[in-house]
């Protein structure tokens, strides 16, 4: 009657084994430490938190220009994440079933969406440490 969880489950701790598992666990791990960094800055600079003293440090009013490149920048993080995942699974894919020229495509496409969404977080880093005391 419920062979099927156990199924599941033997099929998921499977999928523990394969070394493919942990590198995409450890680069969603990674995209979720710098969503946090650059979260615990953000919050620095919101008027309400700083009106109420709920803040830990002080950041400079931002302008209006600073406050949307900072919302595009998170939309696009977003986008280059989702982007790297993809690429990495296409990559991973392609490499099990023996396409060289594409997996090595797929593979620099990995490298390019994932250094933008690292790059952009850790720009937005160095802009709130600037920023904040």
């Amino acid at each position: 009657m419920f062979r099927w969880i156990i199924d599941d489950l033997k099929d998921a701790f499977e999928q523990l084994r394969k070394p493919e598992t942990w590198i995409v666990i450890g680069l969603i791990f990674t995209f979720i430490l710098l969503l946090y960094l650059v979260g615990r800055f953000a919050f620095r600079t919101d008027a309400i938190l700083v009106f109420h003293h709920a803040t830990s440090g002080y950041c400079r009013p931002l302008s209006d220009f600073a406050i949307i490149m900072l919302f595009c920048g998170m939309i696009f993080f977003f986008f280059f994440a989702t982007l790297t995942l993809g690429e990495l699974q296409q990559y991973f894919s392609l490499k099990e079933r023996k396409f060289k020229n594409e997996a090595s495509t797929a593979l620099r496409g990995v490298m390019l969406w994932g250094g933008a969404t690292i790059g952009m977080s850790l720009a937005a880093l160095v802009f709130f440490n600037n920023n904040c005391t």
